[in-house]
């Protein structure tokens, strides 16, 4: 009886046993899981790491290692695989790992959501100011973007494109106000773009389109042509924006032609950088930009100009003045007119003292 006992005991044991080892071989996978998710990166402090194309685990982990965030490849690996993570599920994008993540939450910030997002990406910040044209505006995004400045511009010079947003290749710049912007770092050219329209449209609300139509302007893309001829003949005392605005809505109503020196000088790209001397063979350029030559506005924007700008043309006030010269100083300021022999007077003492200060420099 009591050999029965001791044997049916000794059965239970290695049942027990048994169970246990097999509790613990099913187990083993999520205890190494936790484990292994419980391992942290190795760097200091926050670090910025980009993903900038499709990436398998294995890829992904040489990256981390070179970035010195992570120095336990096998175990990251092994929570990259139990998350089923492949090149589809992971992210592009910007991120910022803070120091002691755990391989677990490193993981789960690249995966991709629903947005097609990483869970912990981050936006980035696009600025592009004092830009004269796409181009330039492309080079400055594609610093902050994963998004080549070339193939934006081929985007956006596309005849679907422009005939989606209702422009014209020289209207094109108008739509672009500079300002700066969130975005996710893989943000491609079509959705820059439709975000940019988007920030074009809350801009142009009914108050604004109401006081461009007072103004006799049919457009928004002729008010950034018209913001873009003021920023491009003053740049540095915005005081004055409104009052050149005014001057130019008054050739405009009279039917004068312009003669805005930016306007012929935007014709010879940036061949008369620099010259402070402009002459006759340089106004004489035939071009649709050159206001010395058309009537009324240029067929576009001859720079991008920025939200302060288009507020001041906007809100123009009325004044007398026709003509205006730069002051003989170095104030980046002009003396306006109201008459042409005013201005022949003001023209005059300017290019005195120009020659003047020629002369200085020549000695």
């Amino acid at each position: 009886m009591f050999k029965k006992s001791k044997n049916k005991r000794i059965i239970i044991l290695v049942c027990l046993v048994l169970v246990g080892v097999a509790l613990l071989w099913l187990g083993l996978p999520k205890i190494q899981y936790y484990l292994a998710g419980s391992n942290n990166t190795i760097n200091r402090s926050t670090t910025s790491f980009f993903i900038d194309r499709p990436l398998t685990p294995e890829e992904l982990a040489t990256l981390l290692e070179k970035e010195h965030i992570i120095d336990d490849r096998a175990a990251f690996l092994r929570v990259a695989h139990n998350k089923k993570l492949n090149k589809d599920r992971i992210a592009l994008g910007k991120y910022s790992v803070a120091s002691s993540t755990s391989y677990r939450s490193l993981l789960n910030g690249f995966i991709k959501n629903k947005s097609g997002n990483g869970n912990a990406e981050k936006e980035v910040t696009v600025a592009f100011n004092n830009c004269h044209t796409i181009y330039q505006m492309a080079g400055k995004v594609s610093q902050s973007l994963m998004l080549d400045s070339a193939q934006l511009v081929q985007y956006l010079m596309a005849g679907n494109t422009l005939q989606k947003y209702g422009l014209t290749l020289e209207q094109l710049p108008a739509m672009f106000i500079p300002n700066s912007y969130k975005f996710f770092y893989d943000t491609d050219a079509k959705t820059f773009t439709a975000r940019m329209a988007e920030e074009f449209r809350e801009f142009w609300s009914n108050k604004n389109r109401e006081k461009m139509t007072k103004l006799g302007l049919k457009s928004p893309s002729e008010v950034a042509t018209l913001a873009s001829i003021v920023y491009a003949e003053q740049s540095r005392n915005a005081d004055e924006w409104p009052i050149i605005a005014g001057l130019y809505l008054n050739r405009i109503r009279q039917g004068m032609k312009l003669q805005s020196d930016p306007t012929f000088k935007f014709c010879w790209g940036n061949q008369l950088d620099g010259v402070q001397r402009l002459l006759a063979v340089h106004r004489n350029i035939v071009c649709s930009y050159n206001t010395y030559q058309i009537k009324g506005l240029p067929p576009g924007p001859i720079n991008l100009p920025n939200k302060k700008v288009l507020e001041a043309v906007l809100n123009a006030p009325n004044v007398d003045f026709l003509y205006m010269c730069a002051k003989p100083d170095y104030s980046g300021r002009h003396n306006f007119a109201v008459t042409g022999a005013e201005h022949m007077k003001n023209a005059k003492i300017f290019q005195d003292w120009l020659s003047k200060e020629q002369q200085k420099k020549q000695h």
